[in-house]
Formats: structure tokens, sequence, C-alpha cells
């Protein structure tokens, strides 16, 4: 992982929160699940984010399961458990999990503070004719489960396929959140077709939609990621109210270019001010994780 050199630029709200960053275990306890991982699995274990959440003022914390370990969710729950209960921390989580789960398996996961399913196509998918149809079955028996136990869903979709998937978002019947601004390209900004149409339907939809100002590099190549800058305001104009933001921690194939706190200070450039800055780090994600 780069050195990280950077001060924060600003102080975080009390009570901030990380609401998107993942933990790596030991290899031998923990190993990849994935046969077609793109990266190798980094060295980044709890004790190494908490120092990051230090410098930065974190207080809350919301695990999100690496598609490195695919389904295999005992690496993050381990984490959330040692942090909660040893540390003291206050802990949430997003799983990756069968949709035939037993609900005692849910139920074990609620107890430990698991709050939502993670949906997850690789952000470098081409597009795919019939994808986002094949998704749906998937899609509809986890909004069913999450339903159940007041949890949320959670995407992660390359932007064409957000876009495709919009309709069906707009009325699932439980909170969804979209990681990476719905990873729309920065280069074609904000009045590109589909984000105009995540803007409407945060401005005017069910109110169900949550956006992670998270993982810009995953759509900026520009210096600074400046061509951000645009759909990040864009975002914050429609709905200060449904924005959150995480560290993405430990960046994976990017954490050689990337830094956290670099990222952090981005967002005393999106959101200059100290109340709107509020609602993103403490606020928002106090209301959709339930802390």
């Amino acid at each position: 992982m780069r050195e990280e050199r950077a001060e924060p630029a600003f102080r975080a709200p009390p009570l901030a929160c990380d609401a998107h960053f993942h933990v790596f275990g030991p290899l031998d306890k923990y190993p990849a699940r994935d046969p077609g991982l793109r990266y190798p699995i980094p060295v980044a274990p709890l004790a190494d984010y908490l120092k990051l959440a230090q410098r930065l003022g974190v207080e809350r914390f919301v695990f999100v399961q690496p598609s490195a370990y695919l389904r295999d969710n005992e690496c993050q729950l381990d984490a959330m458990q040692e942090a909660s209960a040893r540390l003291g921390l206050p802990c949430r989580g997003i799983v990756d999990i069968e949709d035939n789960a037993p609900d005692i398996e849910f139920a074990r996961m609620d107890r430990i503070g698991v709050r939502g399913v993670r949906i997850n196509v690789s952000p470098i998918h081409p597009p795919d004719l019939g994808l986002a149809e094949s998704m749906l079955p998937r899609i509809r028996r986890m909004e069913a489960r999450c339903a159940e136990f007041g949890w949320h869903l959670d995407f992660l979709l390359p932007g064409w396929l957000t876009a495709e998937l919009l309709p069906v978002l707009a009325k699932l019947k439980v909170d969804y959140s979209l990681a990476h601004m719905g990873m729309f390209p920065a280069k074609d900004g904000p009045q590109q077709p589909g984000f105009r149409k995540l803007l409407e339907l945060l401005k005017n939809g069910s109110g169900r939609c949550w956006v992670k100002l998270t993982g810009v590099y995953r759509m900026s190549q520009a210096p600074g990621f400046a061509d951000v800058l645009p759909m990040a305001r864009a975002l914050i104009e429609a709905a200060p109210d449904r924005l959150i933001w995480g560290s993405d921690f430990p960046h994976l194939s990017f954490a050689d270019r990337v830094g956290s706190v670099e990222l952090y200070n981005l967002v005393g450039q999106w959101a200059p001010d100290e109340a709107t800055r509020k609602k993103i780090f403490s606020d928002n994600p106090k209301t959709l994780y339930g802390f």
C-alpha cells in the first residue's frame, strides 16, 4: 500500500462513519475463494484499518464483504466481533450470502451487526445483453429476505448495468445503496443519461435509494480525480440526505496509486460546508445502518 503522507484537510464531524471498507486476514486462515481474482490478497488486518480510522476521526464502522472471499463471510464476521466485543466499537456489516441460506444464519449475522446483502458484479464487466435480467431472481429473493430482517441491498455494478437496473431498483420495497456513485464514468460527466436518471430517482423516487461517495479511482483516471467533482456536487445538490461516505480501504489493485486520506480530503472539495458533511459522515449512515 502506498505510504500515506497527506494530512486530513478537515475535522470529521462527531460520530463520523466509514460506510465502505474491507479487512483481510491471514491467508492460512482466510484463503481467497474467487479463482478468477484479479489482485493478490493484501495484508489488511483490522488493526491497520483502525489506525487509519483514528487519523480520520471515524467512530462508526461498516464492514463490506470483499469479493475475493465470495460468500465466505467469516473473516469479516470475526473482525466485526473483535471490533465490537473486544474494542467496544459500533459496527455494522454488509455480507454476500446464498439465496437459500437458512433463517438461523441470517439471525446469527443480524446479532453480529449485519444490516445488508451485497449484490456485486465486477466493475470492469463489459456490456452484456441479458445480464440484468439474469440477476432479477437473486434481487427478488434477497429483497424478500432483507425485508424480513430489516436489512437493505448493497449494489456494486458497472455504470452501464446500474443504468439498466434503475427501473428495477426504483420499485424495490427495501432500502438499497449504490457503491462508487453507481460507477458511471466520470469522463462522461453529470449529463450522461444513466447518471441523470439516477439524479431523477434520488429527487423524485421512493426515497429508498442511497449513494456511496466511494471508490472514485474506479470511475476516474483524471489527475486528482477532478472530473468527479461535478458529479459529486450534482449528487449533493439532488439529495444531500441520501449520501454516505466510505474509504474503500485497502483499495486493492489501486493501493499503489491512491491513499485513504487523499480520498477523504476530496469530500472537503465536494461539500465545503460542515452541515452537509455532517449529513454525509454522521446523520445519513445513522439512519441507513441503524446506529
